[in-house]
């Protein structure tokens, strides 16, 4: 009785002539908002991990130096591109502009991807400081470090496109034995130049995710230099919390930055194999993978729970923290191997 007089109610709102129309319109609306949700889950799940050998082996007519390496950088971009609902970080309407998770994963992935082109535009594809940088690799670089959250003029998506064409042609010439210009140098210098940028990544992304809890740490900015200085102030103790709306936000982050990651040391595991081998390095390598991939493991709870450090309930963040710092902290012993004689 109560519901009837609800929507008798709700009629003598609506304008005249609008009465006849509610029910197909309520339909409509149930049904679009059933779409977007649908959509939604099936956009919100991120790519499984690719075989790096098997991209090797279906692409690859050379197995020059360094094409590993690159063809793993484009399949990351193919990645972000070609997922369930394409690269949703710049999306400006439902379901896309509605999720949050799955823009954060591509983050971290586009992060990784910035910081690989980058090491190949600087080191990995010169001689030495005072080489040429190469051509492709020059365009293919600034094209990722557009901003992620243009949807025109130009939008993220075909800036990006733009830089895995370039990448495309690097290859392409890497795996001509007549184009003398296009090297990759596989040296030890040149993976510890990528690997410190890893560092302070993972890193970053440990403070972050360890914050979910809020903590009191000493501040240790200046610590190991007595003349050191900073631009401002700061107390010596500080209060370090993620905003309870941000904690999954860095969660998702950080499990893309992994998913990127593990499959470039995979590649780096081919490219770089003989020096690897040298500093009797490759199973460091193998152990920073394993260590990754734990971090792709299903999540089984609904949302990201943030229990308090030995609480009831489970901190994800903790656990993706823990993950990380250890995988840091075996690429900080992996560079001081590589930097011995």
């Amino acid at each position: 009785m109560a519901l009837q007089q609800l929507k008798n109610r709700i009629k003598t709102w609506l304008p005249t002539g609008a009465v006849g129309l509610a029910g197909p319109l309520g339909g409509l609306l149930a049904v679009y908002i059933l779409l977007v949700a649908g959509f939604g889950i099936y956009w919100s799940r991120a790519p499984a991990p690719f075989d790096v050998q098997a991209i090797i082996a279906e692409s690859s007519s050379r197995p020059a130096t360094g094409v590993a390496t690159t063809l793993t950088a484009i399949q990351l971009g193919e990645s972000l591109l070609s997922k369930p609902g394409g690269f949703l970080r710049n999306d400006i309407a439902p379901p896309g502009v509605l999720l949050d998770n799955i823009p954060n994963w591509e983050y971290g992935v586009l992060i990784q991807l910035r910081d690989l082109t980058r090491a190949m535009r600087e080191v990995m594809s010169r001689s030495q400081s005072q080489s040429r940088e190469d051509p492709d690799l020059a365009l293919a670089e600034p094209r990722f470090n557009f901003q992620a959250n243009s949807w025109m003029l130009p939008s993220s998506e075909s800036q990006y496109e733009e830089g895995l064409a370039y990448l495309r042609a690097y290859l392409a010439r890497l795996q001509d034995p007549e184009a003398k210009e296009a090297q990759f140098y596989a040296r030890a210098d040149n993976l510890r130049h990528w690997l410190a940028a890893v560092d302070i990544r993972l890193g970053s992304l440990s403070q972050r995710l360890s914050a979910s809890v809020g903590q009191r740490r000493v501040n240790t900015d200046l610590a190991g230099d007595g003349a050191a200085t900073q631009s401002t102030p700061v107390p010596a103790e500080l209060e370090v919390k993620t905003p309870w709306a941000e904690i999954d936000d860095v969660f998702y982050e950080a499990r893309g930055t992994a998913w990127a990651l593990l499959h470039i040391l995979r590649a780096i595991e081919v490219d770089f194999a003989d020096v690897l081998a040298k500093k009797n390095a490759t199973v460091s390598v193998r152990q920073i993978i394993r260590e990754l991939e734990a971090t792709q493991e299903n999540v089984w709870s609904p949302m990201i729970l943030n229990g308090s450090g030995f609480g009831l309930w489970a901190n994800h963040s903790l656990v993706m923290a823990s993950y990380l710092t250890r995988a840091n902290a075996a690429i900080v012993d992996l560079r001081d191997l590589l930097a011995q004689g």
